[in-house]
């Protein structure tokens, strides 16, 4: 019974590390909008400060260029370079350990080297 519940805080955690956060920038949104919403039905002026947060709220996602592309190949590379060498020192202690930790770290070093290709392919396009 111990067990269910520490799993369960260890996940309930997890989630709310990653729900919370969106949700708050969600909530800020719907109020600034609601402000502006009332603001412009009331005829009132509207002051820079207001348009400035909202024009932050937007959060439009640049467009993909090779340097980002290449940046985010470089992280996951990273990653998968990581669990490698988790593996590696794991396997000291528990040789068992290293195969299945350099399996799992193929997935983020290919995802990286995709990335990082790609970040040459639309290179030469521009």
């Amino acid at each position: 019974m111990e067990a269910v519940v520490i799993v369960g805080i260890v996940f309930g955690s997890i989630t709310a590390v990653c729900i919370v956060p969106y949700w708050l920038r969600t909530q800020e949104r719907i109020r600034v909008q609601e402000t502006l919403r009332a603001a412009i039905e009331s005829g009132q002026p509207i002051p820079t400060e207001m348009m400035e947060t909202a024009a932050r709220n937007i959060n439009v996602r640049p467009p993909p260029s090779p340097s980002r592309d290449l940046r985010t190949g470089i992280i996951w590379l990273g990653v998968g370079l990581g669990f490698i060498a988790m593996g590696i020192a794991l396997g000291y202690e528990e040789p068992e350990s290293t195969i299945p930790m350099i399996a799992m770290a193929a997935f983020p070093v290919f995802i990286g080297l995709a990335f990082i290709v790609l970040s040459f392919v639309n290179r030469s396009k521009d």
